[in-house]
């Protein structure tokens, strides 16, 4: 299914990665849920994907049908079906994920700190922008080097 740039987006991180084979049956799970999805007997434009064997992305283009309170619950309500299932922490906005090379790795906001002040995490460290709110932000603002981002604004002094 192609959805606008505009669509709106949901991203949630895991505190680990998933295995190639939970990845796949929450996948499955996702678009079995994106394909019933409703919000007052419209149903929902969406998409929802797996990123990095980390992320969880659910995409609803409101261009078609806007996402209503109760339809939002219902997917906070898959995803913390997915936490329980999966022994996975979803919803933690101070898990921290970022890139070295090509691995996408998380840590609490602590050890993030942690790894600034002994430069592992700098400028240039691509991380991840879980706030971005549309499709287009998605592929142009989520993984961003740590410069650009809202990370280096809460921890500008901690930079060296």
């Amino acid at each position: 299914m192609e959805i606008s740039e505009n669509s709106r987006v949901w991203i949630y991180q895991a505190n680990r990665p998933f295995s190639n084979s939970e990845t796949a049956q929450i996948e499955q799970t996702l678009n079995a849920f994106t394909d019933g999805w409703h919000a007052h007997e419209h149903k929902l434009a969406a998409k929802a994907e797996v990123r990095y064997n980390r992320f969880i992305i659910l995409m609803v283009d409101e261009s078609v049908a806007g996402a209503s309170g109760c339809s939002i619950d219902k997917s906070s309500q898959v995803i913390r079906e997915l936490e329980q299932k999966y022994n996975v922490s979803l919803f933690d906005r101070f898990n921290m994920a970022y890139k070295k090379g090509e691995e996408v790795i998380s840590c609490s906001r602590q050890e993030f700190e942690e790894l600034l002040q002994r430069g592992e995490i700098t400028p240039e460290t691509t991380v991840f922008n879980n706030t971005v709110q549309t499709k287009e932000d998605l592929e142009t603002r989520w993984e961003v080097p740590f410069k650009y981002s809202w990370h280096s604004v809460v921890f500008q002094a901690l930079v060296s």
